[in-house]
């Protein structure tokens, strides 16, 4: 039952959402809606009932004390509202959760009931999964949908994955069939170095998000959290001969498939974000991993395209050692 008591009246409400697990190497994309609700302080209303979606044994609850009282909290999904100020304000209903493990109808269902009668025009689901990129290029995000006509407005790609999916691919089609406008935008996470947090993914997927919705995300330390990150990957990547020539390759590989499309529209998208956060800087300015791996092109709801490989089982801070030459050719992770 759907109990919006308290909610306020929201203004072009915008649905984002994203789910630990399968659809979440990284955990760049729970860490972008998880980045919202702390800077726009979100206000949970909602939480989905556990015992619906989830499997204790696979998804454990855990055990805290809290002013010498034990308690408990179960794995969920919560739902909150953050207010967005500025000259065209906009409100998010931020929904953050983890993969179900049963009933993604229902689940889905549920999520819709909410983005209706909030009177949601837009629902929005990030995800992240294993690719062929060098961590030393920016992270290639890929915004996809079933709606055409969506797709032509929006300067997205009209889906055409076939083969195994998670929660984010089955919500964006229960959004389409619902009539309800839906977009996923997708972060590729080098394969070499999966372990979270993966702070430039994150970064990356809230300037797509930005972009799309029209809204300035106050981004705090996230910049420099990413900065520091791919210094720290710099350095384990060069104490391997190995996995730097590797990293060399994919750089090479990357830099060719990109060259045709450095086009004057991507040039003057990124010299506009310049400017809104020149414009808007300052305090007060507007403002806008279960078990099993993660999602891959050959095996996943991402963009289509070349197989993106495995997550490392191996829970390894340090890279592992890449193919030996005259191995299986490389691909391009490029949608």
């Amino acid at each position: 039952m759907i109990e919006l008591e308290g909610v306020p009246e929201l203004v072009d409400p915008v649905m984002v959402a994203a789910f630990e697990g399968w659809n979440d190497a990284g955990d760049a994309a729970s860490t972008a809606v998880a980045h919202l609700d702390k800077e726009w302080k979100g206000e949970v209303f909602a939480a989905l009932d556990a015992e619906d979606y989830y499997d204790f044994q696979v998804n454990r609850p855990t055990v805290f004390i809290e002013d010498g009282v034990r308690k408990v909290t179960w794995p969920t999904t919560r739902l909150s509202v953050v207010r967005v100020g500025g000259d065209t304000p906009r409100d998010l209903v931020l929904v953050r959760g983890i993969e179900p493990s049963m009933r993604w109808r229902s689940f889905c269902n549920e999520l819709l009931g909410f983005a209706h009668e909030l009177g949601v025009e837009l629902v929005v689901v990030l995800g992240a999964l294993l690719g062929d990129t060098p961590h030393t290029r920016p992270v290639p995000i890929s915004g996809t949908t079933s709606d055409a006509e969506l797709a032509r407005r929006m300067d997205l790609e009209e889906t055409k994955y076939e083969g195994p999916t998670g929660i984010v691919g089955i919500l964006q089609e229960a959004c389409a069939h619902a009539g309800v406008p839906a977009v996923s935008l997708w972060a590729a996470v080098p394969h070499y170095v999966s372990q979270p947090p993966n702070p430039k993914a994150t970064l990356a997927l809230l300037n797509r998000l930005e972009d799309l919705i029209g809204v300035r995300v106050p981004l705090g330390e996230l910049a420099e959290d990413a900065r520091a990150w791919q210094v720290g990957v710099d350095q384990l990547a060069a104490e391997d001969t190995e996995v730097a020539e590797y990293v060399q390759s994919l750089e090479e590989a990357r830099d060719t498939a990109e060259l045709p499309e450095a086009s004057g529209e991507a040039i003057a998208r990124e010299f506009e974000r310049y400017l809104r956060r020149r414009d808007g800087a300052g305090p007060g300015g507007p403002g806008p991993g279960g078990p099993g791996g993660h999602a891959t092109a050959d095996g996943g709801d991402g963009p289509s395209g070349a197989p993106f490989l495995r997550d490392n089982p191996s829970g390894r801070t340090r890279p592992p050692k890449p193919p030996k030459a005259g191995g299986d050719d490389e691909e391009s992770s490029e949608d």
